[in-house]
C-alpha cells in the first residue's frame, strides 16, 4: 500500500487487502446461452477468440453458457476463431458440417465477422443459425438482419466514487467486495 490510503482493484478476482470490484464474466456467458436456449436452440456454438489475453473474458464467458444450460438436452461446441476474415469464411465453410443452430460469438465485432461470412456461404441468419454477440455496439444495430446482443451492465459513477470515498475516510475497514458487471441481452434479428 506504500502509502496509499485505499487500493482499489477491477478485475475477475480479489487481491488480498485491497478493496474489489469484480468483474464476472460468466454472466454474459450465461445470458446468451440461457437466451439461445429459452429461443429453441440446442446445438449452440461459443466462439473463444484466438488473440493473447483474451482467454480472462473469454473463458469465462464460455463457462457461462455451458452453466446456461446444464441438464438441459442442449450442447456446447466450443468454436476457437482468429479475428480475420480468412478464419471466418473457414469456420463457415465448415458450418453445416458442425450441426449448430446458434453462436454465441464472444463480442460484437465477432459477430459482425462470423455473421457475414456465414451469409457469404449461404446460411440464413437466424432461420439456420441464430447469431448473438456482446457489448451492444452501435454498429450491431446497423447489420441486417440486426445483431441480437449482450448489453453490459456497469455500476455508475456515483457508486464507484462512494466506495473510494468510504475507503479513503476509514482505511482501517476490511476491504470490501462488489461485483459490478451485469448482463442483459437484447433481442433484435439476429436470433
Amino acid at each position: 500500500r506504500s502509502g496509499a490510503r485505499a487500493v482499489v482493484t477491477l478485475g475477475p478476482e480479489t487481491v488480498e487487502g485491497a478493496h474489489a470490484l469484480l468483474m464476472d464474466h460468466d454472466v454474459v456467458g450465461y445470458s446468451a446461452g440461457a437466451h439461445l436456449f429459452d429461443t429453441g436452440r440446442r446445438r449452440i456454438g461459443v466462439v473463444v477468440p484466438g488473440e493473447r489475453g483474451l482467454d480472462t473474458f473469454s473463458a469465462p464467458r464460455l463457462a457461462g453458457v455451458r452453466a446456461a444450460v446444464r441438464g438441459t438436452d442442449a450442447t456446447v461446441t466450443e468454436l476457437p476463431l482468429a479475428h480475420d476474415e480468412e478464419a471466418a469464411a473457414s469456420l463457415a465453410a465448415r458450418w453445416r458440417g458442425l450441426g449448430l443452430d446458434s453462436v454465441f460469438t464472444y463480442n460484437d465485432e465477432y459477430a459482425m465477422l462470423l455473421m457475414r461470412a456465414l451469409q457469404d456461404e449461404g446460411i440464413r441468419v437466424p432461420e439456420e443459425t441464430a447469431v448473438v454477440g456482446a457489448d451492444d455496439l452501435m454498429l450491431g444495430r446497423l447489420l441486417r438482419p440486426r445483431l441480437s446482443t449482450v448489453h453490459l451492465e456497469l455500476p455508475s459513477g456515483q457508486e464507484l466514487a462512494d466506495l473510494v470515498d468510504r475507503a479513503v475516510q476509514d482505511p482501517s475497514a476490511s476491504p470490501e467486495t462488489h461485483k459490478v458487471l451485469g448482463a442483459k441481452v437484447i433481442r433484435r434479428d439476429s436470433t
